[in-house]
Formats: C-alpha cells, structure tokens, sequence
C-alpha cells in the first residue's frame, strides 16, 4: 500500500495528543466519592477526583481502564504499524487502520460521554484528526488485489462467524438494555448522560459493518477481506478495553453483569487470536 503523505502529520498529532489525553485520565489524584440524585431521580456516585471528576463512578472506572489500554497497546500498536506502513507493509496498514478505528471510537465517545473537562478541546482535535486518518488509510488499500494478498488457508468462516456473534451479542445485550426502558415510569440507566450513546453507536455502526464485512468474506469480496481485516483489529483493542473496563469498574464497587464480563473478555481474547491469525496469512 501506498499511504498518503498527510498520514505523516496526522498520525504523530494523534500518538502526542492520544499520550496527553490517556495519561491525563489516569494522573492520580485525590478525593471522596459523592452520592447525588439526578434529574431523573437517579441515585448516582459521583468519581470527584482528577480529571474525570464530574464522571460518576462507574464512568470515570471505564474511562480509566481505556485510557490504560490506549496507552500501553493502542499507542504501541499504532506507533509500529505506521512505520511498518511507511515501509509500504501491508500487515503495517491494517494494524494502523483498526488501531486508528480504535481511537477514532474511542474519542468519539470521549467527546460526547465524558463529563465536561480541560481536556475537551483534545477529545475534538483526536475526534477530527482519527477521522480524516482512518479515511484517508481506508483509501489507500488497491482493494481489488486485497484477495491474492491473503493466503487460502485463511479461515473466513471462522473469522465470519466471530464476525457474526459479535453482531448478535451487542444486538441482544444493547436491544435489551433498551427494552427495559419500556415500562411506565422506570427510570433509565443513564448516570450522568443523556442518552444511550455507545448503544447507538454499536447498534448504528459496529453491527451493520460486521454483518457486511462478514457476508462479504464469506463471498470472497474484495471489501470483505478489508473490512473484516480492519474489524478484528479494532476489536483486539476495543474488546481488551472492555474487558478492563469491567474488571476495573469491579474493582471500585460498582456492580458488572458476570455474563457481559464474560463474554467481552472472550470476544477479547478472540480478537487476539483470530488477529494474529489473519496477519499471519496476509502475504507482504
């Protein structure tokens, strides 16, 4: 692949910027966690300290554990596979596409999630500069030659069906969070947001591409191998970052579905697997 000249800016702002927003949220401070009662007759526990102060408690831990894995193996993976990319690797490109795709989730959510802070101009500037990376990257794969650049012994089926269960398990657990709102005067689950974002997300974005970029490998699309290829990796970091998030949320006192652990922390793992195998069998 030959990436694009602006990607030698973009990616460097992102990797500082990334460096100062990650290793902000998980500057130690010190406080005393607070009970208020919102707007909506919520009982919530607010963090009161550092940077995620006006988070609640259960925010602020999950911020936390994705500023961890933003910093020692976002940043990391994303350092390595630019420079592999500048080499014209084609491994290096995906890794820096689904690890840029990673970021990009990841701020989006910062911007529109986290409560206000010093630190929202960066949310913005990483929201916009992993934007225009990760599309710019997605432009400059020769898609039509992506098949010959994948071994056959790659196991599209099995990456499909990984694929596909992912897509079936947030459709399930984000439909049915909703579900639970249906019912006369319950109060939602909202903390200190004002709607279900990440649902939104997922249910608007990550679902349908991973059922796209699964029907498409499975019929040896050009777009399929790229999709999936860009997916997986996104997943390795996201579904480490989830994984942490609920173990640290654990860790503080808030209460975690086991089964949602469960399965994240396996879609995680899962990730890591199917990655490396995916990486193994692309050609350079």
């Amino acid at each position: 692949m030959k990436p694009p000249a602006a990607l030698r800016i973009l990616v460097p702002l992102i990797l500082l910027l990334a460096l100062i927003a990650a290793g902000g949220g998980l500057f130690p401070a010190a406080g005393q966690p607070f009970t208020v009662v919102n707007f909506r007759g919520e009982e919530v526990t607010i963090n009161a300290r550092g940077l995620y102060y006006w988070d609640t408690l259960s925010s602020a831990a999950q911020m936390q554990a994705n500023d961890a894995v933003t910093l020692f193996l976002g940043l990391p993976l994303l350092t390595i596979s630019f420079w592999l990319t500048q080499k014209g690797s084609l491994r290096g490109g995906l890794l820096m596409t689904g690890t840029l795709g990673f970021i990009l989730y990841t701020y989006i959510t910062m911007c529109f999630g986290a409560a206000y802070n010093p630190f929202f101009l960066i949310y913005i500037a990483l929201f916009s500069l992993s934007l225009f990376a990760f599309v710019l990257s997605m432009m400059s794969f020769d898609v039509k030659t992506l098949p010959a650049r994948f071994s056959q012994k790659l196991p599209r089926k099995w990456i499909a069906g990984l694929l596909l269960f992912v897509a079936a398990f947030l459709s399930l657990a984000w439909i049915g969070r909703i579900a639970q709102t249906f019912t006369p005067d319950t109060i939602p689950t909202l903390e200190n947001t004002t709607s279900m974002f990440i649902q939104a997300m997922d249910l608007g974005i990550v679902v349908p591409v991973c059922l796209l970029s699964a029907v498409l490998l499975l019929r040896r699309s050009s777009w399929g191998y790229l999709l999936a290829s860009v997916g997986l990796v996104k997943f390795l970091t996201l579904g480490t970052a989830v994984s942490l998030m609920g173990l640290n949320m654990a860790r503080v006192g808030v209460p975690i579905s086991p089964v949602e652990l469960i399965v994240f922390s396996s879609m995680g793992l899962a990730g890591i697997i199917t990655t490396f195998i995916l990486l193994k069998n692309v050609m350079d």
